[in-house]
């Protein structure tokens, strides 16, 4: 077990570390996509709604796999370009939670009383204002824990990326085991560096959760 840490240890690290920067990257701009198809989703737009539940359910209503493969190699055949890995690899996770991320968004909003608007009415607000100032940082409030939750499924995610040969914790596992005939040791490694990333941000978002449960 020794000698597999010391063969596989080096190239699992090198893995680790771009499986952590696709899943920031990704959530970061996740962030920002589920943010503006959140607000959409609560619009009382039909067209802004209509385009964001387009976008949520087609994203969600599919595999994740399917995706990978259909922008790394459909798009790139339909427009006769060549889309760089690591570029795939962050449009595929900020798409993909960024449409899980607009439902939390919309959850968050629609979850706060709705006579709020009308205080921030009274107070003198127009729409806009009362959501940025009085809707919002309590909505936002709300949606913190299940953020973190998507930071851990997204990260989980990334191993996905090892069927296009993204050099992220998954791929480089399954290189070094195959390569070396270690496949117990390495893939026990890589669950275990997994694991150490995933249980203490659960462990934090549970105790944010008691925090707010108890403000």
């Amino acid at each position: 077990m020794l000698e597999s840490i010391q063969i596989a240890m080096p190239y699992l690290l090198e893995g680790l570390k771009y499986t952590l920067i696709i899943t920031v990257v990704g959530i970061s701009l996740g962030c920002v996509i589920g943010t503006i198809f959140g607000l959409m989703r609560t619009s009382k737009s039909k067209i802004l709604y209509g385009i964001a539940s387009i976008y949520i359910e087609l994203v969600r209503g599919t595999p994740m796999l399917a995706q990978i493969f259909f922008l790394h190699f459909g798009l790139p055949q339909l427009l006769g370009i060549n889309l760089d890995k690591m570029l795939t690899a962050n449009i595929i996770i900020a798409l993909n939670s960024g449409a899980y991320i607009a439902e939390i968004v919309r959850g968050g909003i629609e979850s706060v009383d709705k006579g709020q608007m009308e205080a921030g009415r009274s107070l003198g607000f127009n729409s806009s204002q009362t959501m940025r100032y009085i809707i919002w940082p309590q909505a936002l409030k709300l949606m913190i824990p299940p953020f973190g939750n998507q930071f851990v499924i997204s990260l989980k995610d990334t191993s996905l990326l090892s069927a296009i040969a993204v050099g992220e914790l998954m791929y480089q596992g399954r290189q070094v085991a195959s390569s070396n005939v270690i496949y117990f040791d390495v893939y026990l490694i890589v669950c275990v560096m997994y694991l150490m990333i995933t249980i203490p941000i659960s462990l934090l978002l549970r105790r944010v959760e008691r925090r707010l449960e108890r403000s």
